[in-house]
């Protein structure tokens, strides 16, 4: 059984007893709010936030993502400002850094963690880092108390899912497609299979992401996994105008469809 991530206990006990994770996305520095998007996703019940670092390649993320992190970096958003945004604020649910590998080892891992670590962050999603490459970011993570989450994609073979499945950490995030991060018009069935294979592995609560983009889609992901990641569609209402206040509402309606 894998040991418990400090700060994701209440993301096990949640799937113990059969609820459903919610984690909505914001990528850093969109806007000059950008953390009471954080703050009102918290307030309509995520179970956690993914934070994105905008990168100039983000290979697996598409277009809305892409322009999301466009307008982030066009701001002049930076890692340094990320992160001291961050240190601002205070949620009571675990904040979790989805960023890309070279970010992380322009950086060093080890420096890297612990600057996360020093403003509350607890969790690290890096998906261009294969799990066979990953055992420098991952004792990084470690020592710095952050949870090294990793990713399983429908075509990963069974003893690659094993071993993602023993050294994730927090949770594990099951890739619902093959392809880029995007809103879509319903849930690839592929998802519900790999759920299944993955929490066949793992003690871990297992999460579907990509694609997931309708509250309906977030009810569907979750009848087979313990919750759903709900990115680019968030972002697209932002990249629209929306703000805070109307993005929590869209969090709470995700929330209701799990519960």
């Amino acid at each position: 059984m894998t040991a418990p991530a400090a700060g994701f206990e209440g993301l096990r006990a949640l799937a113990g007893r059969g609820g459903k994770a919610l984690v909505p996305y914001v990528t850093g520095g969109i806007s000059d709010d950008w953390t009471d998007y954080v703050l009102a996703y918290a307030a309509a019940g995520a179970d956690a936030i993914e934070i994105g670092l905008p990168f100039s390649d983000p290979m697996l993320d598409g277009v809305t993502i892409q322009q999301a992190s466009d307008r982030a970096l066009s701001r002049g958003a930076t890692i340094e400002s990320i992160l001291g945004n961050l240190s601002e604020i205070k949620v009571d649910v675990p904040l979790i850094v989805m960023t890309y590998a070279n970010l992380v080892f322009r950086q060093r891992p080890e420096a890297f963690c612990r600057r996360l670590a020093a403003v509350g962050v607890t969790g690290l999603i890096v998906p261009d880092l294969p799990v066979d490459e990953a055992a420098a970011v991952e004792l990084a993570a470690a020592e710095a108390g952050i949870a090294l989450i990793l990713l399983a994609a429908p075509v990963t073979p069974d003893d690659r899912l094993a071993e993602i499945g023993a050294r994730s950490r927090g949770f594990v995030y099951a890739v619902s497609l093959m392809g880029t991060t995007g809103e879509r018009e319903a849930l690839d069935d592929a998802a519900a299979r790999l759920a299944g294979r993955v929490k066949a592995v793992t003690g871990l609560p297992v999460l579907i992401g990509f694609g997931v983009s309708t509250p309906a889609q977030a009810a569907a992901a979750a009848a087979h996994a313990d919750g759903a990641v709900v990115a680019s569609a968030l972002m697209r209402r932002v990249l629209d105008g929306a703000g805070p206040g109307e993005l929590g509402d869209d969090v709470a309606a995700l929330r209701a469809a799990l519960d």
